[in-house]
């Protein structure tokens, strides 16, 4: 399937919205979605990892909060 070239919409001769195939649209987002969590891994490796015992979790637990 060939995907269309995106439209550029323009507002007083400027360029001001783009119109785009919706599974270049859908591609984008995931690949943003990628990028974010890759950022958050980048964050999560910079703090030091902390364990707690099983029981000590489970008394704090509190199942779908």
């Amino acid at each position: 399937m060939d995907k269309k070239q995106p439209e550029i919409v323009l507002r007083d001769g400027k360029p001001s919205a783009v119109i785009l195939d919706i599974d270049v649209y859908r591609e984008m987002l995931e690949r943003l979605e990628d990028v974010e969590d890759l950022m958050e891994l980048e964050d999560m490796k910079k703090k030091p990892l902390k364990f707690r015992k099983l029981d000590d979790f489970l008394k704090e637990y509190t199942p779908g909060v």
